[in-house]
């Protein structure tokens, strides 16, 4: 029986995503399980060695590949001095100082620490959130939900995360204007966590006690230690903003660049940190993986092209089928099976992105990839191999499955609003 034109190319597609998903399931590093799963699609697709790593040479070289890879080391370098030098621990203490309230300490904290986007976070809020149930009747279970769910309401809303910067870079869409259109997933996502874990018909809690003045950091400490954050936040923003209106040949990923250097002079020089330290984050073994990560997308994203697979699956009934597959069903797999945002966005949205353009529908890219970024987003929540879940229930000691049971309501409520967000956004670019 013919199979129906784009019907192959989406199997051999499909069949290169499960060799990635294979490999990540055997604890593969995510890196090279793209890179197998790049090598595969080139095999199904008839293209000879040659060609194969031709296109991966070029994309090894794209300058976008080389901007990305030195955002994410900027970003990972940051990160890591924060916490050996202790700043990011300091920088907690003293915002404790100046909430008292426990309903509102027990969100705010692990949600300050999702501002930093470091691998398995929760880990480094949970002795947070202990600390601050230790005299409250709060199970453990909740204390686990809490801090997990609270720890990831910023990663479709914040410019340092690598899924949100990497979704930018592929896109060819300023920072600014992506976060635009995703920030209320995370509105979303905290309005979830309040009604599932933290309000008061869930979660009673004593009311908030006053805050002694004397006990209370300054606000000019505050400025002090959350100086690096501030400088990479708003210097990234503000240069994005002046490169795109006085510079606009210039790439616009030049002035999170510099703003990022910047912030990692910054807490160089407040905790006069010697070259050990940025040599010990340069060497970190998560460091060196998410290399090979960007690496792996990339070259994923080269053999997309140069094979022919987003022209072939055009033809599957006109696109739909297709566009569902690349737009719902493989980011929220992706994001199941892996637990990582970097994971879905670069195996997935190369494809979604490519075949968009040939459909005709161009004009429909931001809609669709706000759908997939809520449907890769709610896979990585619901995953019950996400590192920040497992070290969680670990931290806590519950059980695993009958925590994870209690994120899938939640979840499924992220993804249904996701889809009538689309179906707006649709609409009115339409």
């Amino acid at each position: 029986m013919d199979l129906a034109p784009g019907v192959l190319p989406l199997l051999k597609v499909l069949a290169a995503f499960g060799a990635m998903l294979l490999g990540i399931r055997l604890r593969v590093a995510l890196g090279l399980a793209i890179l197998c799963g790049a090598a595969l699609l080139g095999l199904l697709f008839g293209m000879s060695p040659a060609a194969w790593f031709t296109a991966a040479g070029q994309a090894l070289i794209d300058p976008e590949t080389l901007f990305l890879a030195g955002i994410v080391a900027l970003i990972l370098i940051l990160s890591d001095l924060l916490e050996r030098t202790g700043q990011s621990r300091r920088l907690m203490d003293a915002l404790a100082q100046r909430v008292r309230s426990p309903r509102t300490r027990l969100g705010l904290f692990p949600a300050l620490v999702g501002f930093l986007p470091m691998p398995g976070g929760a880990i480094f809020s949970a002795p947070m959130v202990a600390g601050i149930a230790e005299k409250l009747e709060i199970t453990r279970t909740r204390k686990a939900l809490i801090n997990y769910w609270f720890r990831h309401l910023w990663e479709m809303a914040w410019p340092l995360y690598p899924g949100m910067i990497l979704t930018s870079n592929l896109a060819g869409l300023p920072i600014t204007t992506l976060i635009f259109y995703t920030a209320p997933g995370a509105l979303c996502c905290l309005a979830l966590g309040w009604l599932f874990y933290l309000r008061p018909g869930v979660l009673p809690l004593p009311p908030a006690m006053p805050a002694p003045l004397a006990g209370r950091a300054s606000a000019g400490r505050l400025l002090v230690l959350g100086l690096p954050l501030t400088v990479a936040i708003v210097g990234a923003l503000g240069l994005e903003a002046a490169i795109s209106a006085f510079f606009p040949d210039l790439p616009f990923e030049l002035g999170v660049v510099t703003a990022l250097a910047a912030a990692v002079l910054c807490v160089t020089l407040q905790n006069r940190a010697d070259a050990g330290l940025i040599l010990a984050a340069l060497t970190k073994k998560s460091f060196l993986n998410m290399l090979l990560v960007i690496a792996g997308i990339f070259v994923f994203k080269g053999q997309l092209t140069a094979s022919g697979a987003v022209e072939g699956m055009a033809g599957l009934a006109g696109g739909p089928a297709a566009l569902l597959v690349s737009a719902v069903f493989l980011p929220f797999l992706v994001g199941f099976i892996a637990g990582i945002n970097v994971a879905f966005v670069g195996s997935t949205f190369p494809l979604l992105l490519g075949l968009l353009p040939v459909l005709g529908l161009q004009h429909q890219i931001i809609p669709y990839l706000v759908l997939a970024t809520f449907a890769g987003f709610t896979g990585v929540m619901a995953s019950p191999i996400h590192i920040c879940f497992v070290l969680t229930c670990q931290y806590f000691g519950v059980d695993l499955a009958r925590t994870w049971r209690r994120i899938l309501a939640p979840c499924a409520l992220l993804l249904a609003f996701g889809c009538a967000y689309f179906w707006m956004l649709s609409r009115l670019m339409g």
